[in-house]
């Protein structure tokens, strides 16, 4: 007895139990027990009643109870004796279940008898006992029929539908397995007797399941479950069995003959075998015959094969009927089950059977071209299961073939053939050479290509293809290893592998292109680090070889801000190794392999990239518990001095991403030291005292974490970039969160402990930044130290900061509620708030007082709701009787914004004063709606923006009225009840008028009751409006979220009410289909879409239904064409689109999405034209609302079927004579082509984004539309534009029905439309259509079809577009890589042939210019590509002849005759000079100037020169001149040209003067800027060349002291604030060009003055907006330090550095040339003067006060700062100038200098402390700019007397010093 008292008393404290581990662990005490107990236990009562206890438990449990499983695995164990007891208490319990009759109940029955089949056999046992099967195939039979019921009559409600679905779902999947357990365990027929009741029940459910399947209202999942169903009870049904296949056949074919097919099939698939069946019936039955049927052991016989066979012909003919993304997705994968079911068939198959699916047989065909079109299909999973078919496919083809190695195999061969002369932007391509390598092996397909390997990593810039190719590379570089190691068997293998899979990826590491580079390294070098660990090695000795080398050559060989350079490679390859756990920074740091000044460089380099993998070698470790070295801590902080401001967004997320994972090591290895503190014995401390201490370590860490943060905060000053806050507030944020203290839990760092009030005063003065994300982590950041930040608010400060966010939140300024938002939801969680909110006279309730449990924050935010909701209720007051008043004085919408804010505080679901909140959120409703009410006519006038009762005209005036009648406000004055004209209305002063200001920005005066003057200008009036709609839309948007999801009618149930939320969406219909601002319904879109999100989630069924009901009635208003409708008609239909967007992206993405079905149906036939004037404005909406559909990413895949349909409606609304559905129709077909092509990323992209799917679409439209020849065809642009985006498919004359060769005529003839764009497009639609080896060919028949000079009629248009053609055919043939060089050469030398006879269209006989330079822009072509071989035969040599004809010919020679004004003139001239400087470079090539030949020497004597190039009046023919000259000087400077012996040298002779000339008269700025350059660029190479003809040449040039001046004081000019981009660019090459020989050299050539000055110039570009200014600026300190370098050749320099550490370089250079120079006591005056700059501070406060008054500067946020930091480069300064003072002894500057800047500084100082003492309180919120400039200059001026206060000291010093030197000479 004592073991069934235990087991009564376990099972009595395991009910007890609350914990669910510890009564699994109580039921697995079980089994020990009961196995214990003998044989008369089994006659116990207690067992009995123990293991109904145990039976009922377990069918009370939920499906996914890990307890049902544990006890489940319990009752296997059951001992033999106690077996019939248990089963007896399963039967009572599946008696009671199966009595169920609730339909919402039979989940969980379903789920019981599920588990009982499933878990184990006790209940197998159980099943098989109970009145044997018959009641579980009747309940199942009936919860089928009732479920199903169930579903019908709950239509509409989607939520109820839905689980019903998945209910019904789960009884078809039992009735299978129960079925499919039947026939395993009931050997015979017995129960087939066709009288039996199990009998009858099996035909019910069958019938059932085919209900199911052929009812396509259901979802998708349970018609597919029920297509298995019908086979697998028809299998279980049907004899003979091997009469099964033939059946499917006939249903799978429709040729059903009721003949042969057994009468109870009929009976219950009646449907099947009489309907004629939907596509998505034929491809569930096929699923279910490959699913549920046996294929392997051929035990169908041959009529499984032919079923096998008929499956795949009707799958691969339903790929071209399925458009659903969902169907298409099921298609995909079916095939790829048919591929698997075909490999176990073929195992035993026939030998007719292997012919029938060898690879050439008609079935694999079929495949290959379904995979062709698939393998690019928009689905993930339809690219996924493509893949799989394809790698199928091979298997397939390899189990057919006998005789033949894969190797040698015909059909592979051909197919690795096809594949590889596909372009390699097809992605398919790769994932299908990558099944092919694992057959053949990639030495077999490297022998076709050596070069594979480098075309594959050149595609690695696209990101879209970087994943495939690196799989492929992944593919066979693993391949070819194992093929290596296998061939040889020593080492020797590696040194071959490396030169195919490492070297190429070398070189383009060092010189590829950003993304190519990082994309190699996200995705390439992982994966082969991974496969050959030991490559690693072999790149840093290449890598650190190069970076070597390169130290000692020019400084452009170390990388750029383009490319990454050695150094660049390396660090990018250490970072990976270590970041995969192949290196170990200690060891090769150690080893001397990198040393710590190359890590220095690569952390400061150009290159952003090089940067982040610097940071992420120090960062990314493969151990989360690795030590971090000394080392390391103080190289991020060299890193953290010169990187947080990074203008670059990625590269501020990956810089916080790093350092989080740094800072997360420093965590996790702290506390790995702490376990090792407190486990070592004081023996092991004394043995390892050398060693590292861990106490040591975690000191370490204190302190550098310590002054990580110190460094953080510090750049918080006032003045610091947005780019700087934001880095430092991120850190900050990732700081607190990882060193957050967990109770009892010893932490190395706590971020409180840094904390004190200034530091809080600071993050808090982030919250006035004009960026938002800034505001965003400063909250974040307070929040995470809220404690400590909250202790340190006295109450004086916290009640001026209450009272700034107040004043705030009324503000004119749109951005300044923002702030006040942010500052409200900080102070919220402060207790002494409650207080002050009360001193506003806030109703207060005492019950908040008294309950305790009332939190902080819901208390001060019910008060601040209040105090905010009262202000606003009384300005709504006021506004109805004046908005003008209103939008000058008090606009609304800043205490609306704050409310929603505060509201985000609150914790929904734990509020305690709920009585109250249902109040509050009652009066916010009413206040929104109150409001909306007075601001709402200005928004849905006709013309919003420009409303203002008031103009300066009549007319205007009148027009005006009619809006004022329409809209008729609220207002209880008259300002809005009728127009003024404004010259009688107020006096405005006459210049006022005279200066053509647009009449929104005039401003009215306005006198409130106060006699208060304001202005107030359109602009305002409108922001107050649309603003306050915004704010409205985004707190009803709020408060529908306080809704339960479980709501009802009681109002009881939330904070807000189902009435309530029917009132607020009929708000937003209302507005969002009636305004007219984009502003304000865009917005209203943002609230509406949180509405219609919850509705969707919402089970209340009238709630549930409004979406649907409020777009059948929008539909039904669009098609109505009601006179009265008000729907806004013009502004992309307003707001129209964006209302059903948010209805239709609501809807469940597992539904079967009806809504957007009927949708687009209804649009698609509105889109359609009618050419009856009444269906233009459904037309409009149609094509508007389409777009805004087409470009919802969130619709996703559902909306690509309707795209080809939604082509079709853009191209023939193009063609419409109305305008408006012209315009529209523009704009679908614009989204439509980003929704087909994607975003366009590059300029040759043109031709490699579409798949062969959207070009059939097009096709029948493309050629009715070219059948037209003169006549302008509007909707021509748009199929050509698509054209040109086309690529071939892969079956184009294989398998596809469809080739682009018939296009080709239709294409050239657009060439001749009279539409210049069109030609243009013709000519780049052709390319894609012409294959390359085509190419010659069309060429020379375009070319003969251009006119001769005795044509009678030359038709222009035609002549130009087919030269255009010509031109682009001939770019993408020139360009081709897949060209035989014997028949290339052939083909170019015909063309040449050719185009010979037809110069007389570049000549003058040709009066059209356009045309001539159409054929000049063929020539330049092919005179630059002929000029690049090696030897000019004589055809070329009269090639050039004729070219140097024309230019002889042309008006270059003989003076041009037009004016700028004729059509074409600039664009011959361009084309002309262009030719000229090609031939200008062959005629310095090595074979014209060596060859002995007449006419060679002829053409090395061309007919212009470049001088006289740069002489030509037209500054366009100036610039490609100069240009040219650029890049053959630093071709000579690269030393290219000497390299190659060539003899561009000679085209420069004596160009110096005449560059000197042109400079000093340019006018043009382009031009100045490169003739600045190559000037300078020439000078420098001479001087390089000999310093003494370099000074010779000078004093030829004869450079008088005047020019050099006027020369400094232009390059200062181009340095100044406000210049251009390109002037700015130019003044930077200059500098840089001068560099060696003014800025650095040993004598000051220029003076200390304008060698300063052109210092100074240096560092304003280092601190320029612009990145690329600041990189060139950058250059000029490489220059310096690669010279600081040859001249020390012993440490190592800083050069290729970013603008920040330039910037400190510079000043150090500077510094070091002062004492060069001996010009200290001159120069140091000087800097001072930089350091307190020239800024005046009286002038600067009256214009910042003058512009924070003046309205028309509405939204602007004073001086945005995206870069420049004044305090970062005076600190810098003031570093470099204390460095030289301490070291300098006796050349101190004069002491008058000193006495003349302390009076300036000492002035400056009395004023700057006046005018901030003249501030109000809080005026880094109220006065923000003025602010932050007057703490600057109080920086700066403090530094500047530091520092003179210094030199004061020293002056005396060595003034008492020589005193005294005096006196002890005179007393010796």
């Amino acid at each position: 007895m004592a073991e069934e008292q235990n087991l009564a008393s376990l099972l009595l404290h395991c009910a007890q139990l609350s914990n669910g581990i510890q009564q699994i662990q109580c039921i697995k005490q079980i089994m020990p027990l009961v196995k214990k107990m003998d044989q008369n236990s089994a006659c116990d009562p207690m067992v009995k009643a123990c293991l109904d206890i145990l039976g009922e438990t377990y069918f009370s449990l939920g499906m996914k109870n890990p307890l049902k499983k544990v006890l489940a695995s319990s009752l296997n164990g059951l001992p033999e004796q106690f077996m019939t007891l248990a089963v007896q208490s399963f039967v009572c319990c599946l008696r009671e279940e199966l009595k169920t009759t609730d339909v919402y109940l039979y989940r969980k029955v379903l789920d019981n008898l599920a588990s009982c089949v499933e878990d184990f056999s006790l209940g197998t046992i159980t099943l098989n006992i109970l009145f044997s099967v018959l009641p579980f195939l009747q309940f199942l039979q009936k919860s089928l029929l009732d479920i199903q019921e169930e579903n019908r009559q709950n239509h509409g409600n989607r939520i109820v539908q839905t689980q019903l679905m998945h209910d019904l779902l789960i009884a078809i999947k039992v009735s299978m397995m129960f079925v499919q357990k039947l026939q395993e365990n009931f050997q015979g027929s017995l129960w087939k007797h066709h009288e039996s009741s199990v009998w009858q029940s099996m035909c019910s459910l069958l019938k059932s399941s085919t209900s199911f399947l052929m009812d396509a209202t259901l979802l998708q999942t349970v018609q597919t479950t029920s297509g298995l169903a019908v086979i697998l009870f028809t299998k279980a049904m049907y004899e003979p069995v091997e009469e099964l296949p033939s059946l499917i056949s006939d249903l799978l074919l429709g040729s059903m003959k009721h003949a042969g097919v057994p009468v109870w099939f009929v009976n219950n698939c009646g449907t099947l075998c009489t309907e004629e069946l939907s596509d998505a019936v034929l491809l569930f039955l096929s699923h279910g015959a490959l699913a549920m049927l046996e294929w392997k052991n051929g035990s169908m016989g041959e009529n499984g094969e032919k079923l096998l066979l008929d499956i795949a012909s009707v799958l691969l003919s339903l790929s071209s009927e399925l458009k659903e993304s969902s169907m298409t997705t099921s298609l995909s994968r079916i095939l790829a089950i048919w591929t698997n079911s075909a490999l176990a068939a073929l195992v035993s198959g026939s030998p007719n059977l292997k012919i029938k699916l060898n690879g050439n047989s008609n079935v694999i065909g079929k495949l290959l071209e379904y995979i062709y079109t698939h393998w690019e299909h928009p689905l993930d999973a339809v690219r996924h299961q493509t893949k799989l078919i394809f790698k199928n496919l091979l298997q397939i083809h390899r189990t057919t073939i006998t005789g033949f190695s894969e190797k040698s195999d015909p059909f592979f061969a051909r197919l690795i053939k096809h594949l590889l002369s596909l372009e390699w932007h097809v992605k398919g391509k790769y994932a299908s050479l990558g099944c092919l390598v694992e057959c053949v092996g990639t030495e077999n397909i490297l022998q076709l290509d050596r070069t594979i390997p480098v075309q594959i990593l050149d595609v690695m810039n696209d990101q879209s293809l970087a994943p495939y190719a690196s799989d492929l590379l992944e593919t066979m570089f693993t391949n070819h290893k194992t093929h290596l190691t296998l061939s040889f068997k020593e080492s020797t293998w590696i040194d071959q592998w490396h030169d195919i899979w490492v070297s190429p990826l070398l070189v383009i590491l060092c010189e590829g292109n950003h993304d190519q580079t990082t994309y190699i390294i996200d995705y390439y070098l992982p994966k082969l680090l991974k496969c050959n660990p030991d490559s690693l090695s072999y790149m840093i000795r290449i890598l650190q070889a190069s970076a070597d080398a390169n130290q000692d050559e020019a400084f452009w060989d170390q990388g750029s801000c383009s490319t990454r350079g050695a150094l660049g490679a390396l660090m990018a390859c250490l970072r990976t190794a270590r970041a995969h756990g192949h290196l170990e920074l200690s060891n090769i740091m150690s080893s001397g392999l990198v040393s710590t000044e190359c890590i220095k460089q690569g952390l400061v380099h150009q290159h952003n990239q090089v940067c982040i993998d610097a940071l992420g070698l120090l960062c990314e470790t493969h151990r989360s518990t690795e030590i971090v070295s000394v080392e390391e801590m103080q190289l991020i902080h060299f890193f953290m001095m010169y990187n947080l401001n990074s203008q670059s967004p990625s590269v501020r997320q990956q810089i916080g991403s790093l350092l989080r994972k740094l800072f997360c090591r420093i965590q996790e290895s702290s506390q790995v030291l702490y376990k090792l503190e407190q486990n070592k014995t004081k023996q092991e401390l004394l043995e390892n005292s050398a060693e590292r201490h861990p106490l040591g370590i975690l000191q370490q860490y204190k302190d550098f974490m310590s002054s990580v943060c110190d460094r953080l905060f510090e750049v918080l000053f006032p003045g610091s970039s947005h780019p700087t806050r934001f880095s430092a507030l991120s850190i900050l944020g990732s700081i607190a969160e990882i060193f957050s203290v967990p109770k009892g839990q010893a932490q190395v760092f706590q971020l409180d402990q840094e904390i004190d009030s200034t530091r809080v005063q600071t993050l808090i003065q982030c919250f006035a930044s004009t960026f938002e994300e800034v505001k965003v982590l400063a909250f974040g950041l307070l929040m995470k130290i809220r404690d400590v930040a909250l202790n340190l608010q006295d109450s004086e400060n916290l009640d001026l900061l209450f009272q700034a966010a107040m004043d705030l939140s009324t503000s004119t300024k749109p951005y300044d509620c923002v702030t006040a938002s942010y500052l409200l939801n900080f102070l919220v969680h402060h207790e002494g708030l409650q207080c002050i909110c009360l001193g506003k006279q806030v109703e207060h309730n005492p019950q908040m007082d008294e309950d305790i449990s009332v939190s902080t924050v819901e208390k001060n935010t019910l008060s601040v709701i209040k105090l905010l909701l009262v202000n606003v209720e009384e300005e709504i007051f006021q506004a109805k009787k004046s908005l003008l008043q209103a939008a000058a004085s008090f606009p609304m919408y800043g205490r609306v914004h704050c409310i929603t804010g505060v509201l985000q505080q609150l914790p929904f679901n734990n509020l305690t004063l709920v009585t109250e909140w249902k109040e509050m959120v009652a009066r916010l409703i009413l206040m929104s709606y109150r409001l909306s009410a007075v601001v709402s006519p200005v928004v849905q006038s006709s013309s919003p923006e420009g409303l203002i009762p008031m103009d300066s005209d009549s007319e205007s005036a009148g027009r005006l009225q009619m809006i004022l009648h329409e809209i008729q406000p609220q207002d209880t004055n008259d300002y809005f009840m009728q127009t003024k004209i404004l010259k009688e209305y107020c006096e405005v002063e006459p210049e006022k008028l005279s200066d053509h200001r647009p009449v929104e920005n005039i401003c009215t005066e306005m006198r409130g009751k106060e006699r208060q003057t304001c202005d107030v200008t359109a602009q305002m009036v409108l922001v107050c409006c649309w603003r306050s709609m915004k704010e409205v839309s985004l707190l009803l948007g709020t408060l529908c979220k306080l809704l339960p999801s479980h709501a009802t009618s009681e109002p009881s149930d939330g904070l807000i009410t189902v009435e309530q939320v029917k009132n607020i969406g009929d708000y937003f219909k209302h507005h969002l289909l009636q305004s007219r601002h984009r502003g304000a319904f865009e917005l209203a879109y943002a609230g509406f879409v949180q509405l219609t999100e919850m509705l969707s989630r919402c089970n209340s069924e009238s709630l549930c239904k409004m979406p649907e009901q409020w777009l059948k009635c929008v539909l039904e208003e669009i098609k109505s064409c009601d006179p009265s409708s008000t729907l806004c008609a013009t502004r992309r239909s307003a707001g129209i689109p964006f209302y059903i967007q948010a209805l239709l992206a609501s809807e469940p993405k597992k539904s079967k999405t009806d809504l957007l079905k009927m949708t687009m149906k209804e649009l698609l036939s509105l889109a359609a034209p009618l050419n009856e004037l009444s269906s233009v404005i459904p037309q409009v909406h149609a094509l508007n609302i389409l777009r805004a559909l087409f470009r919802d990413t969130r619709l996703g895949e559902n909306i690509m079927p309707y795209v080809a349909d939604g082509i079709q409606a853009a191209i023939l609304g193009f063609m419409s004579p109305v305008w408006a559905v012209r315009n529209s129709s523009t704009l679908l077909f614009s989204a439509l082509i980003t929704r087909i092509f994607g975003v366009k990323r590059g300029k040759d992209e043109n031709a490699k984004k579409n798949s062969q799917q959207q070009f059939e679409n097009v096709a029948f439209q493309i050629d009715s539309d070219n059948h037209y020849e003169l006549k302008i065809h509007p909707s021509l642009f748009l199929l050509l534009l698509i054209l040109g985006r086309l690529y071939p498919s892969p079956t184009d004359g294989t398998y596809s029905a469809l080739s682009m060769a018939p296009f080709v005529p239709f294409i050239i003839r657009c060439g001749h439309s009279p539409v210049y764009r069109s030609r243009e497009m013709s000519g780049q639609a052709l390319v894609p259509f012409v294959m390359v080896n085509e190419v010659p060919h069309t060429v020379l028949s375009l070319l003969e079809g251009l006119p001769d000079s005795t044509s009678p009629c030359i038709r222009q248009n035609n002549v130009h577009g087919t030269l255009l053609q010509v031109f682009h055919l001939l770019q993408s043939y020139l360009e081709s890589k897949q060209l035989v060089s014997l028949d290339f050469q052939q083909g170019l030398g015909d063309i040449v042939t050719c185009i010979r006879t037809k110069l007389w269209l570049a000549k003058r006989p040709n009066p059209c210019l356009v045309t001539r330079a159409a054929i000049l822009d063929v020539l330049v072509m092919l005179s630059t590509h002929l000029g690049k071989f090696q030897k000019q035969e004589m055809q070329l040599l009269g090639f050039w002849e004729e070219m140097n004809r024309v230019i002889s010919d042309s008006e270059l020679m003989s003076g041009i005759p037009y004016s700028s004004a004729v059509p074409g003139l600039i664009q011959y001239l361009q084309s002309l000079t262009k030719l000229v400087i090609s031939l200008l470079s062959v005629s310095a090539g090595p074979d014209i100037l060596s060859s002995s030949s007449p006419v060679a020497k002829k053409i090395a004597k061309p007919p212009l020169s470049v001088v006289h190039l740069l002489h030509c009046e037209f500054h366009e023919v100036r610039l490609l001149a100069l240009e040219a000259i650029l890049l053959w000087l630093k071709q000579i400077n690269s030393k290219q040209i000497a390299e190659e012996g060539g003899g561009v040298l000679c085209l420069l002779i004596d160009l110096e003067g005449t560059l000197l000339t042109v400079a000093l008269k340019e006018k043009n700025l382009q031009c100045f800027c490169k003739v600045g350059g190559c000037y300078f660029i020439d000078i420098w190479y001479v001087f390089t060349l000999d310093c003494t003809a370099y000074f010779s040449h000078i004093l030829c040039l004869q450079i008088s002291e005047e020019v050099l001046k006027k020369w400094v004081q232009l390059i200062d000019y181009f340095c100044g604030d406000e210049q251009q981009t390109e002037m700015l660019l130019a003044a930077a090459e200059v500098l840089k060009s001068m560099t060696s020989f003014i800025l650095t050299n040993e004598k000051l050539i220029l003076g200390l003055t304008d060698t300063l000055a052109m210092w100074k110039c240096v560092v304003l570009l280092l601190q320029n907006e612009d990145l690329v200014v600041r990189d060139a600026a950058a250059e000029v300190i490489q220059v310096a330090q690669s010279e600081k370098k040859s001249s020390k050749r012993t440490e190592f320099a800083l050069r290729v550095v970013n603008a920040p550490m330039a910037l400190d370089l510079a000043f150090g250079i500077l510094c070091e040339l002062l004492q060069r120079w001996g010009e200290i006591h001159a120069g140091v005056p000087i800097l001072l003067e930089w350091l307190l700059g020239d800024s005046d501070l009286k002038r600067d406060s009256e214009t910042s006060l003058l512009l924070w008054e003046e309205d028309d500067y509405l939204f602007d946020k004073g001086e945005v700062n995206f870069w420049a930091e004044k305090l970062t480069h005076v600190r810098q300064l003031s570093k470099h100038l204390l460095q030289l003072i301490s070291m300098t002894h006796l050349t101190l500057p004069d002491h008058r200098d000193l006495n003349r800047l302390s009076r300036i500084a000492l002035d400056q100082a009395q004023l700057v402390g006046h005018l901030l003492r003249a501030l109000p309180p809080t005026p880094e919120f109220s006065k923000t700019a003025e602010f932050t400039r007057l703490a600057i200059q109080n920086e700066r001026i403090s530094i500047c007397l530091k520092i003179l206060n210094l030199l004061h000291f020293k002056f005396d010093c060595i003034f008492l010093w020589r005193k005294a030197r005096i006196l002890t000479l005179g007393a010796t």
